[in-house]
């Protein structure tokens, strides 16, 4: 069987949370990404946001420990461990102007882990870490 990778594209990311409703209040209420899927079956929450400029890529809001995944408690507990610690997630959005978007974001009390510097692949960026302590990096390209 040929697969033909012109026919592929990402639909889904995964961001670790351990509170969905602090992750809406980031995502959704800080960002302005829009909630595409919520969903709720027993315990089990399935929550998705979109950007404006890419509807179909669904940003999964998975909570640690609870993932759908077959894990042991200890195993459960690691996750949450390494999530408190910042070590899970990343995500990496484009902006139009990162300076003005790090103001935004700082302003609605984000933990800043670095201000907007221009770097030497090409982007000015910047870093902050989501209420989960994932690492979430916005990036304007210096070439605009």
């Amino acid at each position: 069987m040929t697969t033909s990778t012109a026919t592929l594209s990402l639909s889904n990311c995964f961001v670790t949370v351990d509170d969905p409703e602090a992750a809406l209040g980031f995502y959704r209420d800080v960002l302005g990404l829009s909630v595409h899927t919520d969903v709720t079956v027993g315990e089990f929450r399935w929550l998705t946001l979109t950007t404006p400029t890419q509807p179909s890529l669904e940003i999964s809001m998975q909570v640690a420990g609870d993932g759908g995944l077959p894990m042991s408690e200890g195993d459960k507990e690691a996750q949450r461990d390494l999530l408190a610690k910042g070590l899970l997630s990343a995500l990496i959005f484009d902006c139009a102007d990162v300076d003005a978007l790090f103001e935004h974001v700082r302003g609605a009390g984000a933990e800043v882990l670095q201000e907007p510097t221009d770097q030497f692949y090409g982007v000015r960026d910047c870093a902050f870490r989501d209420p989960a302590g994932n690492m979430v990096r916005f990036k304007t390209d210096l070439t605009r």
